[in-house]
């Protein structure tokens, strides 16, 4: 089988499982991404506790997971898929008012965060980004969730000495890369304004995820956050 070049589409359909504890809002969701030529939802639960039971039986490439349900919520959910080893991408699905959720999903492991009064269109372009990891949904919308919650995030003392410890193995120029990606910058925007070729900025990232043990972009940017980089 060749593999899909650059700018190509996957010739399968997106798996997508559902976890929501509203029964209209799963129909509402399927019945848009069922209605798509690259989409397919092969499954659906009503809290976290279903949702671990059912996604390894029938194994979605993206998990659409709300964060308020019963029994168990879509952050341990979240927590527990990532701790599974092989793993679909998690899109949490969050309003402005929880926000925290949103974030402590994100250091579980999900790959990004969808308001759930977005369009049908911004869905179905987040849900693509995430198959096709890449940064799930615009940067600009994830550093206003995270300008919102991390004045509430933990200040010990000591807790921006060890932020920065935690950067001592990045260079300097992949301090710069780090930094550009928590300013919501592509890889291509960041090869211009750091005068590097694309395929060079794809190495940094590489290392950076590599040297700081983070799972993707998302990730990047939160330790930027943290650290203090941004």
């Amino acid at each position: 089988m060749s593999a899909v070049q650059p700018g190509e589409e996957d010739t399968g359909p997106i798996r997508l499982f559902l976890v929501d504890d509203q029964e209209l809002v799963r129909a509402g969701f399927r019945m848009v991404l069922d209605a798509q030529e690259d989409m397919t939802v092969v499954g659906e639960a009503g809290d976290g506790v279903a949702a671990l039971a059912a996604v390894p039986q029938v194994a979605p490439d993206v998990v659409l997971m709300d964060i308020r349900m019963p029994r168990m919520d879509g952050v341990e959910a979240t927590r527990r898929l990532s701790a599974a080893g092989e793993l679909p991408k998690v899109l949490v699905l969050t309003t402005f008012d929880l926000d925290d959720y949103a974030f402590a999903a994100l250091k579980a492991g999900a790959s990004g965060f969808l308001l759930k009064d977005a369009g049908p269109a911004e869905l179905l372009t987040a849900i693509r980004a995430v198959h096709g990891g890449d940064a799930v949904v615009a940067p600009s919308t994830t550093r206003r969730m995270l300008d919102h919650v991390i004045p509430h995030l933990p200040s010990a003392a000591g807790a921006v000495d060890a932020a920065q410890a935690r950067l001592a193995p990045l260079t300097d120029r992949e301090r710069e890369v780090l930094v550009a990606v928590a300013r919501g910058l592509s890889n291509s925007e960041i090869a211009a304004e750091l005068f590097l070729a694309e395929a060079t900025v794809k190495t940094h990232i590489g290392r950076i995820l590599h040297k700081l043990g983070l799972r993707d972009r998302v990730h990047m940017v939160i330790t930027a956050y943290e650290t203090g980089l941004v």
